[in-house]
């Protein structure tokens, strides 16, 4: 059985290592379900963890990545996407 998310498997992110790929979900889970100030109490401490560790994504990964991620959620979690995308001044950079 495969517990690899979909999205790590589209062709989108085909070019992106897996490492850095595997780090993007471990973000995803620990913000999954947190409001935005918890969210950002969890993920902080992990994106200086994942510096460290040289799994920075560039901005043409991010791109791919959130595509990928759209094209295996439902309608009402790509709103979710865009409301996040929104507020983080991200939706502007990413289409």
């Amino acid at each position: 059985m495969n517990n690899v998310p979909e999205w790590m498997e589209d062709p989108l992110v085909a070019d992106i290592p897996k490492e850095k790929l595997e780090f993007l979900q471990t973000m995803f889970l620990a913000g999954q379900g947190k409001t935005q100030k918890e969210m950002m109490s969890s993920i902080l401490p992990l994106l200086k963890q994942g510096q460290s560790k040289h799994l920075t994504l560039s901005p043409a990964e991010i791109t791919a990545a959130i595509a990928a991620i759209r094209n295996h959620s439902s309608a009402a979690e790509n709103q979710k996407i865009d409301s996040i995308l929104a507020r983080t001044g991200a939706k502007e950079r990413s289409s």
